[in-house]
C-alpha cells in the first residue's frame, strides 16, 4: 500500500504543503522534520521539508508525484517545526519558504568552527537586594518550566550582572543558554564579559562570521548536547541548541528584532514562543521596554523594577539648550550645529581627561544640496527622496536604493554656481568638531565610516583605551555600551523625530533619548546630558529631566487608548507594491473595499483602514500603497487575512506583503 507524505516547499505556491508519494526504499528515512528533494511542475526539482503524513482520502487516484531523495546531515526536531508552523500561521508567510529563509547555506566540507572558550574567572561584583531579588525570584519559580520575566531597570541598573548570575546557574544544570543582542556592534562587549566570568565555549552567529561558521556552528548545535552559550543578533533565535536551558533577549525593545522583508517576524515574540516550546524561561530586559511589554508585566508578579545604578553611580543632569533663533547666530560663530554653551562643556570634560558622545541620528555632511537661486533640490531618480550630501566622497547618495552621483558643481536648471549643504548629519557634526578642537582626537561611530566588524572592534577598543577623546556617532551609540570615561553625551537633531506621524513616535524618541543619555556616569562620576531642541516644553523632555521611570508609560498608555492602537488593539498591514503608481492605487483600492465588505459581514470587530501611500512612497522604482487593519479580537484579525490571502491571486504586476504586528508604517 501507497504512503503519501505532506511536504513543505521552498515555495509561495499554494501555501507551500503538498502531497507527495513516498518510493519504499525511502520510507525508513521519511519522518517529520528531514530534509527532503521534491518534484515541481513540469521539470524542476526543489527543495522540501517532510511535514507530516497525509490523511487525505482518495489520492491513489490520483497524479501524486514521489519524493526524489532525503537530504542527509541536517533535519528539523518536533519543537524545531510547531514553532515553525506558528510562525507561518501567525505571520501569513509560507511555512517552507520560512524554513528555508532560516537554514544555513549548506557546505559539503565546512572549515573548523571557531569559537571563544570561557575562562570562568570569579565575579568580582555583588549583588545588591534588588538584583539579587531577581535572580532568587526566578530560580524559585523553576529553570525547568516556561515562564517569561521583565527586568525594566535604569541604564546602568547592573542588568548584566543578573544575566551572569542566572546564566552560571543553568550552566551548573549542564544546559545551554541563548542570549539575543539587537545588533552586532553590541557583541564585543558581551563577548568580554562572558569570556572572562563563564567556563564553557562560546559561540557567536551574526553577519561577521563565515557562511562555513554558520553551517558548522548549526550541526555541531544539533549533535552536540554539553553547555554553551550562543551569543547571536535577530536570527540566532532560530538555532537549534541542543538541551537549551534559558533565553534572554537584551535590549528587548529594540527595532532591530523586528524584520522588515520576507516573513516580518520580531525575534522578541519568537523568543518567547520558543521557550514556551523548550518549557524553559525566557528573561526580557530593557531600560526602556516596549509600550506593549510593559503593560502585559507591569501588573504581574513577574516584573522587577531595578530604578538606581549599580554601585552607587547616580543618573546624569539632563539640561535642554534651546536652539529658537540660535541657528543663525551659532552660524555666524562658525560653530553651528554646535552651540557655545555646548562647545564649552565638551571642553571642560576634555580638559579633565574625561571622554564624550556626540549623537546625531543621521548620516552624512547634509540632508540634501540646495541652488541659492532657483531653489532646485537633487532628488532619486528611483525614489520619492532627496539625495544626501557626503562631503568626503564628494557624492550625493540615496539612503533607499543604491542610486549615488558625483556632487555637482552648478545647479542643472539655472547654471548658478552657489549650492548650499542644507542639514546635517554625522560628517558635518564631526568634521566642525575636527575644526573647533584642533588637539584633540575625534571619531566617527556609524555605518557609513564603519564597514566591518573588525573595524566596529578596533574604534571601541581604541575609545575604551582612551585613545579616543569624543565619539561622533548615530543610533549606534545609544545601544547598551559601557563606557567607563563618558561623563558628557550632547544630542543634536533630536526635534526631527517629535511630532512623526506615527503613534510610536514618542516612545522612540523617549527609548533614544534614555538610552543615549544612559552612555554618561556609569561609574559614578557627576556626568551631563545636553539635548539641543527647538521644543524645550514638550512632556518628553520632563521624564528625561527627571528620570521619570513610570511616568511615560503612565501617560503614554492612555493616548495609545485615545487613537485605538497597540497595545489596546492589534495592527496588520497589507502592503501592494507594483511599478505602476495607477496599479497599486487601483489594487489597494479594490482589495479595501474587498476587505471591508468581508468584515461587516464575517469580522465586525476589525476595522479596515486606507489604503494610503507609504511614507516614502516609490522606492527603487516601485510604488507602494498599504491597508491597515485594526481589532482586538486576534481570532477575526487573522481570520480575516487568511479568508483574503487564500481567495486573493494578485496579478503578475503586483507584490503583496503582510505586516503583523508593523514597528513602522511605512
Amino acid at each position: 500500500m501507497e504512503k503519501y507524505f505532506l511536504v513543505a516547499v521552498n515555495s509561495p505556491f499554494n501555501g507551500s504543503i503538498l502531497t507527495y508519494k513516498a518510493p519504499e526504499h525511502l520510507l525508513p528515512k521519511l519522518k517529520r522534520g528531514v530534509l527532503v528533494k521534491v518534484p515541481l511542475g513540469k521539470s524542476r526539482v526543489i527543495d522540501g521539508c517532510l511535514w507530516g503524513e497525509s490523511s487525505e482520502d482518495g489520492l491513489a487516484n490520483k497524479e501524486i508525484k514521489e519524493i526524489v531523495e532525503v537530504e542527509e546531515g541536517i533535519s528539523l526536531t518536533e519543537e524545531e517545526c510547531d514553532l515553525y508552523q506558528w510562525m507561518a500561521s501567525y505571520y501569513h508567510y509560507p511555512v517552507g519558504q520560512l524554513i528555508y529563509d532560516v537554514l544555513p547555506p549548506f557546505l559539503k566540507r565546512p572549515k573548523k568552527l571557531n569559537f571563544d572558550q570561557g575562562e570562568g574567572q570569579e565575579l568580582k561584583l555583588t549583588m545588591n537586594e534588588d538584583q539579587k531579588n531577581v535572580v532568587d525570584t526566578i530560580t524559585a519559580n523553576g529553570l525547568k518550566s516556561f515562564s517569561k520575566w521583565l527586568v525594566h531597570g535604569v541604564t546602568g541598573a547592573g542588568k548584566t550582572l543578573v544575566y551572569l548570575q542566572l546564566i552560571k546557574k543553568v550552566i551548573e544544570e549542564k544546559r545551554s543558554v541563548l542570549f539575543l543582542l539587537p545588533e552586532i556592534n553590541l557583541t564585543p562587549q558581551f563577548l568580554k564579559t562572558f569570556q572572562t566570568y563563564l567556563d564553557i565555549p562560546i559561540y557567536s552567529y551574526n553577519s561577521a562570521i563565515s557562511n562555513s561558521d554558520k553551517f558548522g556552528l548549526w550541526k555541531l548545535l544539533q549533535e552536540d548536547d554539553s553547555p554553551k552559550m550562543i551569543l547571536g543578533v535577530r536570527s540566532s533565535v532560530f538555532l537549534p541548541v541542543k538541551n537549551l536551558g534559558l533565553i534572554i533577549v537584551d535590549e528587548e525593545h529594540d527595532q532591530s528584532f523586528k524584520q522588515d522583508d520576507r516573513c516580518t517576524y520580531n525575534a522578541r515574540d519568537i523568543a518567547i514562543k520558543r521557550a514556551s516550546l523548550e518549557k524553559i524561561p525566557v528573561i526580557l530586559g530593557s531600560a526602556t521596554p516596549m509600550v506593549e511589554t510593559y503593560k502585559a508585566f507591569i501588573e504581574t508578579n513577574h516584573y522587577f523594577a531595578l530604578k538606581n545604578r549599580a554601585q552607587n553611580a547616580s543618573l546624569p543632569k539632563v539640561h535642554l539648550i534651546d536652539m529658537r533663533g540660535r541657528s543663525k547666530v551659532e552660524a555666524e560663530k562658525m560653530v553651528w550645529p554646535y552651540t557655545t554653551e555646548s562647545l564649552a562643556k565638551i571642553k571642560q570634560v576634555l580638559a579633565k581627561g574625561e571622554q564624550a558622545l556626540v549623537f546625531i541620528n543621521r548620516l552624512g555632511y547634509a540632508n540634501y544640496l540646495q541652488c541659492n537661486s532657483c531653489g532646485h533640490q537633487f532628488s532619486c531618480p528611483n525614489c520619492s527622496t532627496n539625495l544626501k550630501f557626503f562631503k568626503k566622497r564628494n557624492e550625493l547618495s540615496c539612503q533607499t536604493c543604491e542610486y549615488k552621483e558625483p556632487a555637482p558643481e552648478m545647479c542643472p536648471e539655472c547654471m548658478n554656481l552657489n549650492l548650499t549643504p542644507k542639514g546635517f548629519g554625522t560628517e558635518r557634526a564631526y568634521e566642525i568638531l575636527k575644526d573647533l578642537l584642533p588637539g584633540n582626537k575625534i571619531e566617527r561611530f556609524d555605518r557609513d565610516e564603519i564597514k566591518t566588524f573588525n573595524q566596529l572592534e578596533a574604534v571601541l577598543e581604541k575609545f575604551h583605551n582612551k585613545e579616543i577623546d569624543v565619539l561622533v556617532g548615530t543610533q549606534m551609540l545609544s545601544k547598551g555600551h559601557n563606557f567607563e570615561n563618558v561623563n558628557l553625551v550632547l544630542i543634536l537633531g533630536i526635534d526631527s523625530q517629535l511630532n512623526f506621524p506615527d503613534f510610536r513616535s514618542n516612545e522612540r524618541v523617549y527609548q533614544t533619548l534614555t538610552q543615549v543619555s544612559g552612555r554618561a556616569g556609569r561609574f559614578g562620576k557627576h556626568a551631563e546630558v545636553l539635548v539641543h531642541t527647538l521644543a524645550p516644553e514638550n512632556k518628553i523632555f520632563t521624564y528625561l529631566k527627571n528620570h521619570s521611570f513610570d511616568d511615560f508609560y503612565k501617560d503614554e498608555i492612555p493616548m495609545r487608548e485615545l487613537c485605538s492602537s497597540p497595545p489596546v488593539n492589534k495592527l496588520v498591514l497589507v502592503y501592494f507594491n507594483s511599478k505602476s503608481q495607477e496599479t497599486a492605487i487601483k489594487e489597494s483600492s479594490q482589495q479595501a473595499q474587498s476587505m471591508r465588505a468581508l468584515a461587516e459581514k464575517h469580522f465586525p470587530g476589525i476595522e479596515i483602514l486606507g489604503p494610503k501611500p507609504s511614507m516614502i512612497e516609490k522606492k527603487v522604482n516601485k510604488f507602494t500603497w498599504s491597508i491597515m487593519l485594526r481589532g482586538s479580537d486576534l481570532n477575526q484579525l487573522h481570520n480575516l487575512i487568511n479568508t483574503f490571502s487564500r481567495n486573493y491571486r494578485p496579478p503578475h504586476t503586483i507584490s503583496l506583503k503582510i505586516d503583523v504586528d508593523p514597528y513602522y508604517f511605512d
